[in-house]
């Protein structure tokens, strides 16, 4: 009799560990999730939800004081060589301003295939907004990411497709991004960008 007591009190306590362990797990999770997404960068915030799949940073110039804000989208795949870093769109804005949007394919980029209205290399890629599709030359920087033009950065976050194909070392692959759902207004604010549909001439 006391063996099958000793046995059931076991079973008990090791219940109400498998229970407190459980609250615990959820309990860093919800930590977690509250401070946000970590940043890569040093001196620049965790980051917090801009709306859809977009995460917004902000961070500070120690010398001047500029306020900085990066929004970014990582894409719904990834390329064949890194299949832990998938390809991102990010937003650079400084002192209300947008300062740069570029695309980050997380592989090393070809060499560039074009040169652009004042010599500068670029990478033709293709990019498609919801119904509109058309190749655009974006400037190739130090082989790692091409700088996006405006018409497409507001093509793009005012989109619910966006999607961007290219070559590289592996031969043409799509990046596939779901854009929608992003606070315009805090874009507005904080780059003094707004959406516009782009042509389909």
């Amino acid at each position: 009799m006391n063996e099958l007591h000793s046995h059931k009190c076991n079973r008990r306590a090791l219940a109400a560990t498998a229970v407190l362990a459980c609250v615990t797990l959820l309990g860093a999770a919800s930590a977690i999730a509250q401070r946000g997404t970590m940043s890569p960068n040093q001196d620049e915030r965790d980051g917090v939800s801009a709306g859809g799949k977009w995460t917004e940073f902000e961070s500070e110039d120690k010398m001047t004081g500029a306020k900085r804000v990066r929004f970014e989208l990582l894409a719904d795949n990834y390329f064949r060589e890194d299949p832990n870093y998938p390809p991102r769109v990010e937003l650079f804005c400084e002192n209300d301003k947008l300062k740069l949007a570029d695309f980050n394919p997380g592989v090393r980029l070809p060499p560039p295939n074009r040169p652009g209205f004042w010599g500068q290399p670029q990478l033709e890629v293709m990019v498609r907004i919801d119904d509109t599709h058309g190749n655009h030359g974006w400037n190739w920087v130090r082989g790692h990411f091409l700088s996006m033009d405006k018409g497409t950065t507001r093509g793009l976050i005012g989109a619910q497709v966006f999607t961007v194909e290219l070559p590289t070392r592996s031969g043409r692959q799509i990046a596939e991004f779901s854009p929608a759902g992003l606070d315009l207004d805090r874009v507005r604010k904080a780059c003094d960008l707004t959406p516009k549909k782009p042509s389909k001439d």
